[in-house]
């Protein structure tokens, strides 16, 4: 049988009681908190934040590394151009340049 025997006074029932209550009235303002709709919708603000954050690092990192690519075919380690891969390029960029400009100039007339 277990033993139902309490050898605490009246007096710290009532404290542990107080305590208690404390306690709970605590975790019921956290519980108020958690749940209300501002504090729903600003958590969800900031996850889509984090979100949007994360998605445009890796954006940038990609964008970064293709134009760090790019460089690197057309500029030599030391700095200077590549002639042999910029001269062709100019010239494809000038020949569409130019296809466009004739083909606008003939809409025109």
């Amino acid at each position: 049988m277990a033993d139902t025997s309490d050898t605490r006074t009246p007096a710290q029932i009532e404290a542990d009681i107080r305590r208690r209550r404390e306690v709970l009235a605590e975790t019921l303002d956290e519980i108020g908190v958690r749940v209300h709709p501002k504090t729903i919708v600003g958590d969800a603000k900031a996850k889509v934040v984090a979100h949007v954050d994360h998605t445009v690092g890796r954006a940038y990192v990609q964008v970064n590394r293709a134009v760090s690519d790019v460089r690197a075919r057309f500029v030599d380690d030391g700095g200077a151009p590549r002639l042999e891969r910029v001269v062709p390029v100019a010239l494809v960029v000038v020949g569409v340049v130019g296809l466009l400009a004739l083909g606008a100039r003939r809409r025109r007339d």
